[in-house]
C-alpha cells in the first residue's frame, strides 16, 4: 500500500476533489458553491468551542444555500440538532 493511498473503492472517484471541466468557463466559480462533502445541514455552539462539549447547551442550525451556510434556526440541545441534520435523507437537497 502506497504512502499516499486514499481509502475506498479503487473503482469509484474520489468524493474529496470533484471533477471540473476544463471547457467551462464557469468551472471553478461553480466549484467553490458546492457544499463541502455533501454535508446541506449542520449546527454549531451558540457559544463557540466543540460541538461535543457541553451537550445541554443550545446549537445554531445552518443550512447551505447555494453559497453559505445560512442560520435556520436554533435547538435546545446537542441531541435535538443532530436529529434535524441527520433529517436530511442522503441525495435530498434542502428546501429553499
Amino acid at each position: 500500500m502506497g504512502k499516499h493511498r486514499r481509502p475506498g473503492p479503487p473503482n469509484q472517484p474520489s468524493r474529496a476533489t470533484p471533477r471540473v471541466d476544463p471547457a467551462d468557463p464557469l468551472a471553478s466559480y461553480e466549484k467553490r458553491r458546492r457544499p463541502p462533502v455533501d454535508q446541506y445541514r449542520r449546527h454549531r455552539p451558540i457559544h463557540g468551542g466543540a460541538s461535543h462539549l457541553r451537550p445541554d447547551e443550545p446549537r445554531v442550525l445552518e443550512e447551505w444555500d447555494g453559497f453559505i451556510y445560512a442560520p435556520v434556526g436554533t435547538a435546545p440541545d446537542l441531541a435535538t440538532a443532530q436529529i434535524w441534520v441527520n433529517d436530511l435523507a442522503p441525495g435530498d437537497e434542502p428546501a429553499g
